[in-house]
């Protein structure tokens, strides 16, 4: 067995972290895991890639096209990640809510249409399960944690080998700050996942 997942996000949404939770949830699973994390520009804003790869894998990085499912955290990036490392027919989990770069909240370019980019994400993913996951985590009131509930949205997509409760025992093992908050956070994007529907 061996599963390719992308984390694609801008530094500060917490890639590097999800992909450390995701990472020790599958070895608490008796998986083999590599993880490996790929910086753009050294600050927050930055493009950050994360790459967890799970079973029968040898290496940390993820080959171009190998991808079997993208977690995007912003949309721009997500579309990066799906045109350089999403195998045909992959999976794109996606949030919705843009993090503008200061080109374009200065005016001098204009961000992408998020549906444009779902399209354009089509072209290559067997599905895209698109939701402003943005607004998971203020409803709970704790807009810090986009990154936990995005991983609720994976588990309860049926695409991993080993079940949610491995990844609440990571997030206990990691966020040892604001821990019963982050399950919250963990547990509602689980519940999301019920009610995504991939994208048209």
């Amino acid at each position: 067995m061996e599963l390719n997942i992308i984390i694609a996000g801008v530094g500060g949404q917490g890639n590097v972290r999800a992909a450390q939770i995701l990472g020790l949830a599958a070895v608490k699973a008796g998986f083999n895991v590599n993880v490996s994390d790929v910086y753009g520009i050294s600050q927050r804003g930055g493009a950050v890639v994360s790459h967890v790869r799970i079973g029968d894998v040898h290496g940390p990085l993820v080959e171009e096209h190998k991808a079997d499912i993208i977690l995007g955290l912003e949309p721009m990036e997500a579309l990066r990640a799906v045109a350089r490392f999403l195998k045909m027919g992959g999976v794109v989990i996606l949030n919705t809510r843009p993090i503008y770069p200061i080109e374009v909240t200065t005016g001098r370019a204009n961000y992408p249409d998020v549906n444009e980019m779902i399209k354009m994400m089509k072209e290559v993913a067997s599905s895209v399960i698109a939701l402003d996951a943005m607004k998971i985590v203020e409803e709970e009131g704790f807009p810090i944690a986009l990154n936990i509930a995005m991983l609720g949205l994976l588990a309860g997509s049926g695409l991993l080998p080993f079940k949610p409760d491995f990844i609440e025992e990571a997030i206990k093992e990691v966020l040892t700050f604001m821990t019963e908050k982050n399950i919250r956070a963990f547990r509602a994007g689980l519940k999301a996942s019920t009610f995504a529907r991939p994208s048209l």
